[in-house]
């Protein structure tokens, strides 16, 4: 049945808890409606999906915007089962990843820059800290164009960032040269069920007028968490063994304890390795 006006607002309020205007019909309908519904996919059929469609997919995402069309982005399709396999490994405590008929890496990748520089003669001014940034903005513009995508057309897809776990191994799996490092995995294929809708921060935290305020930023996250604690609680309580369990156990608690412990504390060496000054 072909999406309607009133069918976004719906996901979008059901999304932030708040009431969103419905917007007036438009030829990209379906495509907002698939972006207002989306959620992350961790459940897929065995049904293959081909070759020819994730080229596709992969010549759209690359068709997003690149910063001053430096084109900083690269993706490989894991397609060797070996590899996989040994990619799957090392992301191991993302074990629905295994499943996943279609298992891509977006990077970030400064090394055609640079090649440029050398081929042309020129000098390469900017090895700061932005050469950096650029690359891995351009990866995730380009991550999220293919998911926008894949998504329209039916297919489910869920990042996985957890390949910057273990950024020195995937980089040595997939060969990437200096300056070339990995942003996030994706796992894309038909979906098993239909992803849930999560719920989002309000949007009076998170889009400002004209300036940047903060001043209700505590009172809106309590309501947030009473929110997601009585339509979408969580299923358990990270670090319990550690940290105890509560009674109200939201968003704002799961992410505190999320990060009240350190991960990726190489990533830092692992980037200069690469070759970049990060100052």
């Amino acid at each position: 049945m072909p999406a309607s006006a009133k069918q976004i607002r719906d996901d979008l309020e059901r999304r932030f808890g708040e009431v969103i205007p419905e917007i007036a019909a438009t030829d990209a309908i379906d495509l907002l409606a698939s972006m207002a519904r989306r959620g992350s996919c961790r459940r897929f059929k065995a049904q293959p999906v081909g070759a020819e469609l994730v080229k596709m997919l992969c010549a759209i995402a690359l068709a997003s915007p690149s910063k001053s069309d430096l084109q900083q982005r690269d993706i490989i399709v894991v397609n060797d089962p070996e590899r996989k396999t040994r990619l799957v490994d090392l992301v191991s405590d993302q074990a629905w990843v295994k499943a996943a008929p279609v298992l891509l890496v977006f990077c970030g990748n400064n090394r055609r820059q640079r090649q440029l520089h050398k081929w042309r003669g020129h000098a390469f001014a900017n090895d700061h800290l932005d050469a950096f940034f650029n690359a891995a903005v351009d990866a995730g513009i380009a991550l999220s164009a293919f998911v926008t995508a894949s998504e329209a057309i039916g297919l489910g897809c869920c990042p996985i960032s957890a390949v910057r776990n273990q950024a020195k191994d995937v980089s040595a799996l997939l060969e990437l040269p200096d300056y070339v490092f990995p942003v996030a995995g994706l796992a894309v294929g038909f979906p098993e069920e239909k992803p849930s809708i999560s719920m989002r921060l309000p949007l009076r935290l998170t889009v400002h007028e004209d300036r940047y305020c903060d001043t209700e930023t505590s009172e809106a996250i309590d309501s947030y968490d009473a929110m997601r604690i009585s339509v979408q609680p969580y299923a358990q309580q990270r670090l319990s063994e550690k940290l105890g369990t509560t009674d109200q156990y939201g968003w704002s608690e799961d992410k505190a304890r999320q990060y009240s412990e350190p991960e990726r504390l190489d990533f830092g060496d692992f980037v200069r390795s690469k070759g970049f000054n990060l100052k």
